[in-house]
């Protein structure tokens, strides 16, 4: 049996909303601008986004990164993207692909940090 694959999510306000109204079991449909939904690799990369874009530039002022388990390796379908440098690893997926990758969540998505103005104000434990 293949042992799960936990990726990380930097998300604003506005989808940590739409993550909650699906009981914390999928990301929402992308948006027509948006073709792609990248989860990333790890927590670092994520926390970077989520601090120093999200709580920065959205309105809200508030950035978080949620943590979620996939069945199995997600790599052989969606292959590893590098966006900068080497700990910036994503998975691209399809926007048409998201209700497939939702299916492969083992478990909930679960909030892992939140950062507000660039700083860090709280972390599951």
């Amino acid at each position: 049996m293949i042992a799960p694959t936990r990726l990380y999510r930097p998300v604003g306000e506005a989808e940590l909303a739409l993550i909650e109204a699906a009981g914390w079991r999928a990301f929402p449909p992308r948006l027509a601008e948006q073709p792609i939904f990248y989860p990333v690799l790890n927590f670092e990369y994520a926390e970077q986004i989520a601090r120093d874009w999200n709580s920065k530039h959205e309105d809200a002022g508030v950035g978080y990164v949620v943590e979620f388990d996939l069945t199995g390796d997600p790599t052989g379908r969606w292959p590893v993207q590098i966006a900068g440098g080497r700990t910036h690893q994503e998975l691209w997926v399809p926007a048409e692909e998201l209700d497939a990758f939702n299916e492969l969540i083992d478990g909930k998505i679960r909030l892992s940090a939140t950062y507000r103005e660039g700083r860090m104000v709280g972390k599951a434990e």
